[in-house]
């Protein structure tokens, strides 16, 4: 069992390659510290990805994310290079990555960045009635 944190990020074959699904990941413990005053940020994080070829496994993106925790960060850099290293590591269709921190001296911050890959089409959303 793992007891250390990595910047290793594994991946599984997506079971269901013919079809866009959505997989969504909140993670409501994301920690790193601030590089202006070395205080903790705190944040809870989500990513929503429609998978390609691969999946990322839960259990390394766990020790992945616990990587940041005595790192200093700004918000928007941060929720940047989750980003890059989930796309690196599992170049999907598409991936949503939003970082939502805890208020800090009266300000909330909220980071969303998106990835889309070029050949790729959302599927128009369905109204039932």
């Amino acid at each position: 069992m793992a007891s250390q944190p990595s910047r290793q990020l594994e991946t599984f074959d997506n079971p269901n390659p013919q079809r866009d699904y959505t997989i969504r990941i909140r993670i409501p413990e994301f920690t790193c510290l601030c590089p202006k005053t070395g205080q903790p940020d705190f944040a809870t994080i989500l990513i929503e990805y429609v998978p390609d070829k691969v999946c990322v496994e839960l259990k390394s993106l766990k020790l992945y994310i616990w990587s940041f925790r005595d790192e200093g960060a700004f918000h928007e850099a941060v929720t940047n290079q989750i980003l890059d290293d989930l796309v690196a590591a599992t170049t999907p269709r598409f991936l949503r990555v939003t970082a939502d921190f805890n208020v800090r001296g009266g300000l909330y911050t909220k980071v969303t960045v998106d990835y889309r890959a070029q050949d790729w089409t959302a599927t128009p959303p369905v109204e039932l009635p």
